[in-house]
C-alpha cells in the first residue's frame, strides 16, 4: 500500500492504471471505462468507479463532456494540459476536483466518486457520482406520535442534515465534518447553531471525536459508547433519536447533534434525565393535554421502577402496612405457591423480559402475536399450576405496561436493569434495603454529568426558570427562555400571550 501515499506526478497512464488495479485486485464491482480525450487516440484516458455506489448517468455525462464536447470545442488536446484547465473549459459537473495522491483517489472511488485519468495530465479528476439506493424517508417506528411530522432520518447522512436544514433556515447553522474509522472511513457531522451553542461545547465534542481510534464505525452506538461521560453507568448521558423535529428543537436550545453516516440514529449532547420522559406530542398539543400526559408518564416511570420492589417488600417483611382485606386476598392467592415471593418476582420478571425479547427478535408479522399469546398462556398456566400467585402476575403486567409508556426506548432499558437490584435489596432487607438501594441509585444519578452539565438539572441544581418545562409544560407563550447553558437565553419577545381584541 506504499503507492497509495505517494504522488502521481511523473507517471504514465499505464503505470497509474496498473497501480490502481493492483490495489483493488479482482473485485467484480470495481469497473474501468476507457475513452479518448477530445476524441483524439493520441490522448487515451480511463475512469474507475465502484458499481452500485456510482450513478452511471452522471458518469456518462462526464465522459460526454471529455470526449464529445472536448472534440467540438478543442482542436488540440495538448492545450488542456492541466486538470484546472480541463475543469474550467469542459467539465459541467459542479462537484469535481483534482487530486494529487493515490490515497485521495482511492478514498473517493470507495465513497462513490469516479476517478478520471488522462494521458499527459498529471493530476487525476475526481468526479462526484454518488448514486446508491437509499431508503425513503419514513416515520420512525420506535418514536411514534399522534400529532406532528411523520418524516424520520434515513441511512444517508446528507439526507438527514437536509431534513434539519428544512426546519432551521438559519445561516448560523453549522455542519462540520470529519471521518472516523481507519477502515470504514465513516463520515461524521457535528451540527450546531453558532450563536446559541454553549461556549466550548463544540470544541469538547470535536476533541472527544478526534480521540477515537478504531477500525470501523458501523452505527452511532459506537460513537455514543466512546464519548460518553459515565461509561460504567446504566444511565444514558447522550440522547439518541430518529426524529428531525426533535433534533431541530435541541439545536434551537443550544445543544450539539452528531450525525453518523449509514444509520438513522442521531446523538444529542448534552442531555438531562428528564428529557427521556418528554415526548414531541407534549408541544404539538395544547399545554393542558401535554402536561397531563407528561404527569402520566412520570407515574409510569415510578411504577415501572418501584412497583415490584414495593410489593415484595410489603409481602415479605411489612404485612402491617397492607390493608387487612387486601392482605387476606394476597395470602389466599399465595397459599399454594411453593416459592418465596422474591424468587417468584425474579422468575416472573425474567419470563416477561424473555417474552419481550423474543417478540422483538422474531419476524414482525408474528412477533407481536407470539409475545401477546405467550404472555397470556404462560401467565394463566403458571397461576393454575400454583407456580405464581395471581397478584404477582398483575404486578408484573402493570410494571411491563408502564415501561412501555416511556417515550425513549433506551432509557426504558436502564429502568429494566435498575429494577433487579431494587427487587433483590427489597426482598432481602425490606424497607431498609429498598430505601438504601434507591438512594444509592439517586446519588449516582446526581453525581454524573453530560458534557459538563449536571445530569439531573434543572432539579439538581435547581433552576427556577427551567421549571416551566419540567414536570408540567407551561403554555408556549410562557416558554420564552432557553436552558441556562445556551448563549442566547431569550427565545421569543415579551408579552406573547394571545388576547381577544377589545373592540
Amino acid at each position: 500500500m506504499q503507492e497509495m501515499r505517494q504522488g502521481l506526478e511523473g507517471l504514465r497512464l499505464a503505470e497509474k492504471t496498473a497501480a490502481i488495479e493492483g490495489i483493488f485486485g479482482q473485485c467484480v464491482d470495481f469497473q474501468r471505462r476507457d475513452f479518448m480525450f477530445c476524441g483524439n487516440p493520441d490522448y487515451p484516458g480511463c475512469c474507475f468507479y465502484v458499481e452500485g455506489l456510482a450513478d452511471a448517468a452522471i458518469i456518462d455525462t462526464a465522459l460526454r463532456a471529455l470526449v464529445v464536447k472536448g472534440h467540438e470545442l478543442v482542436e488540440e488536446p495538448a492545450l488542456l494540459a492541466t486538470a484546472e484547465e480541463i475543469l474550467s473549459s469542459l467539465m459541467f459537473n459542479a462537484a469535481i476536483q483534482a487530486c494529487s495522491t493515490f490515497a485521495a483517489g482511492i478514498e473517493g472511488v470507495l465513497a462513490g466518486d469516479t476517478l478520471v485519468l488522462i494521458e499527459d495530465v498529471e493530476q487525476p479528476l475526481l468526479v462526484s457520482t454518488k448514486g446508491w439506493k437509499d431508503r425513503s424517508v419514513e416515520e420512525p417506528s420506535s418514536e411514534n406520535n399522534v400529532r406532528g411530522p411523520r418524516d424520520g432520518f434515513t441511512e444517508s447522512i446528507r439526507t438527514n442534515t437536509a431534513l434539519v436544514r428544512r426546519r432551521i433556515k438559519d445561516p448560523m447553522l453549522r455542519i462540520e465534518g470529519m471521518v472516523i474509522g481507519t477502515r470504514s472511513k465513516t463520515d461524521i457531522n457535528v451540527v450546531y447553531i453558532e450563536d446559541l451553542v454553549k461556549v466550548g461545547l463544540v470544541d469538547e465534542v470535536k476533541s472527544r471525536l478526534s480521540r477515537i481510534q478504531i477500525d470501523a464505525i458501523l452505527e452511532s452506538g459506537y460513537i455514543e459508547e466512546l464519548i460518553e461521560d459515565a461509561p460504567f453507568s446504566p444511565f444514558n448521558t447522550i440522547q439518541s433519536t430518529e426524529r428531525p423535529d426533535k433534533v431541530a428543537s435541541s439545536l434551537l436550545e443550544g445543544r450539539v447533534a452528531i450525525f453518523t453516516d449509514n444509520t438513522p440514529v442521531v446523538l444529542i449532547v448534552p442531555t438531562f434525565f428528564w428529557q427521556f420522559i418528554q415526548a414531541p406530542d407534549d408541544y404539538y398539543n395544547r399545554y393542558w393535554v401535554g402536561s397531563f400526559f407528561r404527569i402520566v408518564r412520570y407515574f409510569a416511570f415510578l411504577i415501572s421502577l418501584m412497583l415490584p420492589s414495593i410489593y415484595v417488600m410489603l409481602v415479605s417483611f411489612h404485612h402491617e402496612m397492607i390493608p387487612t382485606s387486601l392482605a387476606l386476598t394476597i395470602a389466599s392467592g399465595r397459599e399454594v405457591v411453593p416459592f418465596p415471593v422474591l424468587l417468584e418476582a425474579v422468575l416472573m420478571e425474567l419470563a416477561f423480559e424473555l417474552m419481550r425479547e423474543a417478540g422483538l427478535r422474531m419476524p414482525k408479522p408474528i412477533g407481536q402475536a407470539v409475545s401477546i399469546v405467550g404472555s397470556l398462556i404462560i401467565g394463566q398456566a403458571a397461576v393454575q399450576a400454583g407456580l405464581v400467585s395471581p397478584f404477582m402476575v398483575i404486578v408484573i403486567a402493570i410494571t411491563g405496561i408502564s415501561s412501555f409508556a416511556i417515550p425513549s426506548y433506551s432509557s426504558s432499558l436502564a429502568l429494566r436493569i435498575f429494577r433487579f437490584p431494587l427487587l433483590i435489596a427489597s426482598g432481602t432487607l425490606g424497607l431498609l434495603g429498598f430505601s438504601g438501594m434507591f438512594f444509592i441509585l439517586l446519588l449516582h444519578a446526581l453525581s454524573i454529568r453530560s458534557f459538563g452539565e449536571p445530569y439531573m438539572a434543572p432539579v439538581s441544581p435547581f433552576r427556577q426558570a427551567d421549571q416551566r418545562d419540567m414536570m408540567i409544560r407551561f403554555p408556549l407563550w410562557m416558554l420564552d427562555g432557553r436552558p441556562a447553558f445556551a448563549q442566547d437565553t431569550q427565545r421569543m419577545s415579551d408579552d406573547q400571550m394571545p388576547r381577544v381584541p377589545k373592540e
